[in-house]
């Protein structure tokens, strides 16, 4: 089984405030993503999960939409949270004084199976508050390893609180243009297995003891390869990276975990990602890269066909 997730950011904005909906009205456009992926047959797709991680404001009437179909037509297709609080809603502990942030318990009472931990852009956040306080952190190399640590520790606790609400986990992964650094790819290989070992660790120790009722995936992005301009990294890296990533898993926690592309599974890369053995599946945000960009249901299905080749 392939797993496919659809990162949908901040599509509850609608492009007349500056976002990407394209309809005033973010909970009609959703329920038409819905929609449409039925209709395209997405739910129904032969050794393919279709994973939408959602912003808090549209996972209700994602899910009401969805759970508006029958369960044959939809049993592939999850929706998911875009992270969850490093504290949970506990009987005997807090009731919630949670204010601006999304426990976990909140993310599975409204319905979400799924939550992507520790994505690219939930690091920076972190960091940015660390900047705040030491803006040097990113040019010394103790510095920067003390960051990534408190960060990693933090992404933890999330791991933690999903998987104790029966939530699985895309916990993302990947390293810097810091922490690759300068020469060839043999001498960065080093620096890039240091970096990826420490961040599996920090984050999977003590959860992984139990996953017989949630699953983790790992989602390999290279941060210093996403963004506009910016060159993505070719099959041999993808393929050295992944393969690390199972190894160390297997070596520490002693099972297989899936490797997922987090770097932008798209048209054009598509079938080399699915060349790669030690890659299942990949992380989708648009499948329209022109303006006005998008995305869409078909495109995606044209993404997956792409991948299923």
């Amino acid at each position: 089984m392939k797993d496919i997730f659809i990162n949908l950011k901040r599509f509850d904005v609608p492009r007349s405030k500056g976002g990407i909906c394209p309809k005033d009205n973010p909970k009609e456009w959703i329920e038409w993503v819905i929609e449409e992926s039925i209709n395209n047959k997405l739910g129904v797709l032969e050794d393919i999960t279709v994973s939408y991680l959602l912003p808090e404001s549209l996972l209700i009437p994602a899910i009401e939409k969805l759970n508006s179909y029958s369960e044959e037509e939809t049993k592939n297709i999850s929706i998911g949270s875009q992270g969850v609080y490093r504290e949970d809603v506990n009987p005997k502990g807090n009731f919630g004084a949670f204010t601006t942030n999304l426990p976990a318990a909140c993310a599975k009472g409204m319905g979400a199976s799924w939550s992507i931990i520790g994505h690219s852009e939930e690091r920076k956040d972190k960091l940015g508050i660390i900047e705040s306080y030491e803006p040097e952190y990113n040019s010394q190399d103790d510095l920067r390893v003390r960051a990534q640590k408190a960060v990693n520790t933090l992404i933890n606790k999330e791991v933690k609180c999903a998987l104790e609400q029966n939530i699985n986990v895309l916990l993302c992964v990947g390293e810097t243009s810091e922490e690759r650094g300068e020469g060839t790819f043999e001498e960065q290989k080093p620096r890039i297995k240091q970096v990826l070992k420490s961040q599996l660790e920090l984050c999977l120790d003590n959860n992984v003891d139990n996953l017989e009722d949630n699953k983790i995936v790992i989602g390999y992005e290279p941060i210093w390869a996403i963004g506009p301009g910016k060159t993505p990294p070719g099959k041999d890296y993808i393929a050295f990276v992944s393969s690390y990533i199972k190894e160390v898993v297997k070596d520490k926690y002693g099972f297989d975990i899936p490797v997922v592309y987090g770097g932008g599974l798209k048209e054009e890369n598509a079938e080399m990602i699915a060349s790669i053995d030690t890659i299942d599946g990949g992380l989708v945000a648009l499948t329209k890269f022109v303006q006005p960009i998008a995305f869409e249901p078909e495109g995606l299905k044209n993404i997956i066909m792409k991948y299923t080749i």
